[in-house]
């Protein structure tokens, strides 16, 4: 997952993500779980298993904003 969220930092793979996520995730050996919360974009089972700054960028390329980040993190 980090090696995932790591690589869309490049605005050509979070593209690909932005257009086809299902296709995307297949790249990427991920269990079901994770799979289901990065669909989910469930911030605490996230936050539990990865860099915090790759997170952060995550969250960035998806377009969730920093308070909608904060209080999911936070009331999770």
């Amino acid at each position: 997952m980090s090696k995932m969220f790591f690589d869309l930092q490049d605005p050509a793979l979070a593209a690909q993500f932005r257009g086809n996520q299902e296709a995307f995730l297949g790249k990427y050996p991920l269990d079901e779980g994770v799979k289901k919360a990065i669909r989910e974009n469930d911030v605490p089972f996230l936050a539990a298993r990865t860099n915090a700054y790759l997170l952060r960028y995550y969250f960035f390329t998806v377009g969730m904003k920093d308070d909608e980040f904060k209080r999911r993190l936070r009331d999770g």
